[in-house]
């Protein structure tokens, strides 16, 4: 009888296992399919007008209805004003970067860089509000060359990071003009690593064969199933070693000042050590940079929203569930 209730309570626990995993899979295709239903398509916001309703809003409390409506009546005349005459005030195109794994959010900040590029004059800047914790070398090196069409353009181009540039998020960064970052903001990580599981003694003891057939040596390195060696570890080691040096160079080429040894060291710091150790320019949030410009500055939100396939949806929805 004992062995009855043992056996019922494991089958049990199996099944709100499977249950409960039949019901994450479910909560990740909705949020997925909902996050992914908007069209192709860009998307521009006057942050100047954004903060004055803020302002409006506190004002009709705090200093009466009437004087709030005639805030708000010079406000529309000016609007008009500008939208008749054109403004010739500098501005500021803020594109927001938030990364994952794959730096998925690539394929629309080249969309928005573009459509800045085809607008903007000469004295105009881009802020770039990041937060990336890194991933994949290749995809965020990808995302750091379309920050560099900016420079390349002589645009001035600030990175705020109000969270996170670790790894391949700071890879992003080191190629602005001026880095801010809030005071706990974590910046750095400034190496590589790789790794993965070996089942080869387990499936060994199982008696399973794993077969891997390759032309070229060094094709494949480390494999998860199979034996390693020392070779093959040598050579995933050299590899790794050879994309750390190229990091280093992409920092040394737009941040000369920084000490590449003391801070190449897979280390990541916060953001009051980090301006000790010139990895950034100034402690400041991207909120009370873009308020302080909002007084002489036009600021517009750029944003390109891009309708991710299935498959993409479904993985940024496994990202995120990890993640948290």
């Amino acid at each position: 009888m004992a062995e009855f209730f043992s056996n019922y309570g494991l089958f049990v626990a199996e099944l709100l296992t499977l249950a409960a995993i039949v019901v994450v899979v479910a909560l990740v295709v909705a949020a997925a399919a909902k996050r992914g239903g908007s069209q192709d398509g860009l998307t521009v916001e006057h942050l100047n007008k954004r903060f004055e309703r803020l302002g409006d809003t506190l004002k009709r409390v705090a200093e009466g209805v009437q004087q709030g409506k005639r805030t708000e009546k010079q406000r529309r005349k000016e609007y008009k004003r500008v939208a008749k005459m054109g403004s010739d005030r500098q501005r500021i195109f803020v594109i927001e970067f938030k990364g994952d794994i794959r730096a998925s959010a690539t394929a629309s900040l080249r969309e928005e860089v573009t459509a800045i590029l085809a607008a903007a004059r000469d004295d105009d800047e881009v802020l770039v509000r990041l937060e990336n914790s890194g991933g994949m070398v290749h995809e965020h090196g990808l995302a750091a060359s379309q920050l560099l069409r900016v420079k390349a353009r002589q645009l001035r181009l600030v990175v705020a990071v109000d969270k996170v540039a670790a790894s391949g998020g700071y890879l992003m960064a080191c190629v602005a003009d001026k880095i801010l970052a809030a005071p706990f903001a974590i910046i750095g990580s400034i190496g590589v690593i790789a790794q993965l599981p070996n089942f080869h003694r387990l499936l060994e003891e199982k008696g399973v064969d794993f077969e891997q057939v390759m032309a070229g040596k060094f094709k494949r390195t480390l494999t998860v199933f199979g034996e390693n060696t020392d070779e093959a570890r040598e050579k995933l080691k050299d590899e790794l070693e050879e994309v750390h040096r190229l990091f280093k160079h992409e920092i040394g080429v737009h941040r000369p000042q920084v000490d590449l040894e003391r801070i190449a060291t897979g280390e990541h710091w916060y953001g009051v050590k980090a301006l000790e150790l010139d990895l950034i320019d100034e402690i400041m949030t991207s909120d009370d940079y873009l308020l302080s410009a909002a007084s002489d500055r036009d600021i517009y939100s750029v944003s390109y929203k891009r309708r991710r396939t299935l498959p993409e949806r479904l993985m940024s929805g496994a990202e995120t569930l990890l993640s948290r």
